[in-house]
């Protein structure tokens, strides 16, 4: 169980899924370091929770380092830092590729292969790395956020596979549309009619749920998983689903 004595690593933590997530370990009396970008929002996260904020940009040389080593001993480490891009592949601006990328993939690629030696020392320890149902569906105009986050959920399984009996636990959250700033930040509303988005808070409870019972992976809301599995075996079919959504 994540509470006191324990201590929890969140990025992307000054808004959204982040966070409602260091929000809900910190009422539990976790020691959290939420990690973000927004100084302001960080230091807002501070007050009303307690936890400690570290401003940091996860893509930069060494970041990865920084931030393990002033969390300390990590018992869970949520990578949940994401940005997005919206449009058709071909108009995509070559740095928006290269931001999608390190942001999405190679930061938690960094951070996981930084924590686990600690970790697996301890023989213990939890990583959860938050996806994207557009990861399962690889959803059209979103090419390149759903390529991030299907490399997500390989890294996961492989990582998963790699401390398997060793006292630590991989945990692959997979959130549909979230009611966050992303969004915004992107550019892009969201304009289909379905999934419908759901609350941050929703997603960091059943967040936390998985990584205590070290489930490999969670769907949220939970009737995602039929279709993720579905264009596993029938793409055609859910190609044309989506389309009639959009």
């Amino acid at each position: 169980m994540f509470g006191a004595g324990t201590t929890a690593v969140v990025t992307g933590g000054s808004s959204g899924i982040g966070a409602a997530t260091a929000e809900r370990l910190a009422g539990r009396g976790c020691d959290v370091l939420a990690v973000g970008r927004d100084t302001d929002a960080l230091a807002d996260i501070a007050r009303r929770t307690g936890a400690r904020c570290c401003a940091a940009d996860l893509t930069s040389p060494g970041a990865a380092d920084r931030v393990l080593a002033e969390a300390g001993e990590v018992d869970l480490l949520v990578c949940n830092a994401g940005v997005g891009w919206s449009g058709p592949l071909e108009v995509m601006p070559e740095e928006r590729v290269g931001d999608l990328v390190r942001v999405n993939l190679l930061a938690p690629m960094l951070l996981v292969r930084a924590a686990l030696p600690g970790m697996l020392a301890r023989g213990r320890g939890q990583i959860v790395l938050v996806s994207s149902i557009a990861g399962s569906m690889s959803v059209a105009g979103e090419a390149v956020y759903s390529a991030t986050k299907a490399g997500l959920d390989a890294l996961g399984a492989s990582v998963r596979g790699e401390v398997a009996g060793r006292g630590v636990g991989v945990t692959i959250v997979v959130p549909g549309v979230v009611d966050t700033p992303f969004f915004a930040r992107r550019g892009s509303p969201y304009a289909r009619r379905v999934p419908r988005p759901v609350p941050p808070e929703r997603v960091a409870a059943a967040l936390v749920a998985a990584a205590e019972r070290n489930r490999s992976q969670v769907f949220v809301p939970r009737w995602l998983r039929l279709p993720a599995r579905l264009r596993g075996v029938a793409p055609t079919v859910t190609d044309a689903l989506q389309r009639r959504t959009t």
